[in-house]
């Protein structure tokens, strides 16, 4: 029994991507994960990690150990899995990434529904627009939006797409009159969303063609969507948001779509997650119900 504990820490350990990450999942401390590695090592007679101050790798004979614990440890797992789904019981953490904005309107209430629905359920939810490291930074899944770089140990899912929409209030309108055209763009104010020191450009599809780059000129740039939205149905310019953000001050009246005749740019948001040959339950469930909720809440 205790040679199976060390090799489940040992796996733990490897699909985590360090002793930190995989003490943090096993509610264990870092030396007490150190030292099971160590003792396995030991009866072993060979070195499982490259050790540095901050990060462990696999040796070529730890490479060759995790595959044959894999297979064993999977076909528990799998067992436990389906015990578990017989009894309908979702239950243990997960830990998520979401982006600011579209996390907290978008993504939270399907989080608090699911919540309802499974007592035994734990979720530690992490707001940041920053692209995290799932294995280095310990998350379960994240939500990421626009293209995906091409990483061999993630898995992803497209859960939804974001169409984008040009619109303004009605007092700025009055006042300034209505674009017609991309071209007309470029003679009204807009309020543009910086990231970092440069301001975003706008996005128009072309047929068979790279899409069109505008950039209005701005007085106003933030690196807030939701302020953005604020400034726009206040009268300070045109604004280019996705829909879902824009709904309620849409169906107020307090914005109203432009160009709504000129295709628009959508981006897709993803569920990423560190690939494994298992999938838990909780994980399963989260995966699915972001992809059947999502999408219609997108327009």
């Amino acid at each position: 029994m205790e040679r199976l504990g060390g090799i489940s820490i040992f796996v733990e350990a490897v699909e985590a991507g360090g002793f930190s990450a995989a003490a943090e999942r096993l509610n264990l401390s870092r030396s007490a994960v150190g030292k099971t590695i160590a003792k396995l090592e030991q009866r072993l007679g060979v070195r499982l990690f490259h050790r540095t101050t901050r990060t462990q790798s696999l040796t070529a004979e730890g490479q060759l150990y995790y595959e044959s614990c894999l297979r064993a440890v999977g076909e528990i797992r799998a067992g436990e899995a389906l015990l578990e789904s017989g009894k309908q019981e979702i239950r243990g953490r997960l830990r998520m990434s979401l982006p600011v904005v579209f996390g907290r309107q978008c993504v939270m209430p399907l989080l608090s529904e699911l919540l309802g629905q499974h007592p035994l359920l734990e979720l530690d939810v992490n707001f940041s627009d920053r692209r995290v490291d799932l294995v280095e930074d310990g998350f379960d899944l994240a939500i990421r939006t626009g293209p995906l770089p091409d990483e061999p140990d993630v898995m992803a899912r497209k859960v939804a797409d974001q169409p984008m929409t040009v619109c303004a209030s009605p007092a700025y309108l009055q006042r300034h009159g209505t674009p017609r055209s991309i071209d007309d763009l470029l003679h009204h104010q807009a309020i543009l969303y910086r990231r970092s020191s440069d301001a975003l450009s706008w996005s128009f599809p072309v047929k068979g063609a790279v899409p069109r780059q505008v950039t209005p000129p701005a007085r106003l740039k933030l690196d807030d969507l939701t302020s953005i939205a604020d400034a726009a149905a206040d009268g300070f310019g045109l604004a280019w948001l996705p829909c879902w953000l824009v709904r309620s001050h849409i169906d107020s009246g307090r914005l109203v779509r432009i160009l709504t005749d000129v295709p628009a740019l959508s981006f897709a948001a993803h569920v990423v997650w560190p690939r494994t040959q298992y999938m838990p339950p909780k994980l399963r469930l989260m995966i699915d119900t972001l992809a059947d909720r999502l999408a219609p809440m997108m327009q």
